[in-house]
């Protein structure tokens, strides 16, 4: 994930503590607006375009959580071998019969959009920061310095541990965001250990090497307000995304695409069901095995769509490097470079986002 710097086109006004932007809120909802403006229109490939639904011969996979904790021995076994199965060949699932109430879900949703329907100048208190550790981040596209298209997203970006942070409006947006964070924390790190003993490690392998005592997890709560010309804009291009897991909900708007045998397959927005993408560093620690996912969001012409991201990722200091329960010498040498997670989050933030960018540059 990265920051935003608006750039000199996006109608910038310093404050003590902001950059003034226009936001795509504020663009969408413009009376004048009837095209997108060209600063926006993304170009595709043609040759990349295969979009379709998913298959019943290759559904997208679904994992039973409680059947980790109350499923018989066989069903348990059979549990992790599917986790392990889907992050091996779509690095994407879907979790149901979790730990998160769906209530929260929602209500975590509703605070989040209205945050986004705050006052302008209530959200650009946060729009001025720009590196990746800072607690609270609020801006628009990507990286403004360095996309050469923008994107038709706002978000805001919130650090919520090891320390908690979160902004102070709407009112009950802190309550809300410290619950749904401590759920999902568990949710993901149990996750975690499903798919470590997949890789035939110990449980807790991946918790204790990734130091998820002090483990970085960030909200990263999007908003794609409605487009005039859907098809000459992109919400967010085609990337994978640092850290472990990413936890996503949506909604009930459709518009998250991911990359699965050469094709894009809408993934459709369900109640009280997280979507579970795996991230660069655990592609990095299985050593190749497990595939980090391409994503990307669509845009629609008649609706709002609002996604939230749990991202569950190392402590800023750990080095993330290939296990070396996993690797050999001879015969499967380690493939990636070791490096900080928070010198990760620089790379990204200084490059270009597209596919496996940044993954491909600590290939070895």
């Amino acid at each position: 994930m990265a920051s935003t710097t608006p750039d000199a086109s996006q109608n910038q006004e310093s404050t003590k503590n902001s950059i003034i932007f226009r936001s795509v809120k504020t663009l969408a909802e413009s009376p004048e607006l009837t095209s997108v403006p060209s600063s926006y229109t993304y170009a595709t490939n043609p040759d990349d375009e295969l979009v379709t639904d998913p298959d019943d011969d290759d559904p997208i996979p679904v994992i039973d959580y409680s059947l980790l904790f109350t499923g018989t021995p066989d069903q348990r076994a059979k549990t992790i071998h599917d986790l392990g199965r889907a992050c091996e060949e779509w690095g994407f699932f879907m979790v149901i019969n979790h730990s998160v109430p769906k209530s929260l879900m929602e209500k975590m949703v509703d605070q989040v959009f209205a945050f986004f329907n705050l006052k302008e100048e209530d959200k650009q208190e946060y729009a001025g920061n720009k590196n990746v550790t800072d607690p609270i981040r609020y801006g628009t596209s990507f990286n403004a310095s360095m996309d050469r298209v923008k994107f038709w997203r706002d978000f805001i970006k919130i650090i919520v541990h090891p320390e908690f942070h979160s902004p102070d409006k709407p009112p009950a947006f802190r309550d809300t965001c410290e619950e749904y964070c401590r759920k999902t924390r568990e949710l993901g790190r149990e996750l975690l250990k499903g798919i470590s003993e997949s890789l035939g490690l110990e449980a807790d392998y991946i918790d204790r090497t990734m130091n998820l005592d002090h483990g970085l997890q960030i909200i990263a709560a999007n908003l794609y307000s409605p487009c005039p010309q859907p098809d000459l804009a992109m919400g967010m291009p085609p990337h994978s995304d640092h850290g472990l897991l990413n936890l996503l909900i949506q909604n009930g708007v459709c518009g998250l695409q991911v990359l699965h045998n050469k094709k894009w397959i809408n993934v459709s927005s369900a109640p009280n069901r997280f979507l579970v993408l795996v991230s660069d560093h655990l592609e990095i620690l299985s050593n190749g095995k497990y595939k980090s996912v391409v994503h990307r969001a669509v845009v629609s012409n008649k609706a709002t769509r609002i996604s939230l991201a749990t991202v569950i990722a190392p402590s800023l200091d750990t080095v993330v490097e290939p296990a070396s329960e996993l690797t050999d010498n001879q015969t499967n040498p380690a493939a990636y470079v070791g490096m900080k997670h928070k010198d990760y989050m620089e790379l990204q933030r200084t490059n270009h986002l597209y596919g496996k960018s940044v993954l491909n540059q600590v290939k070895i």
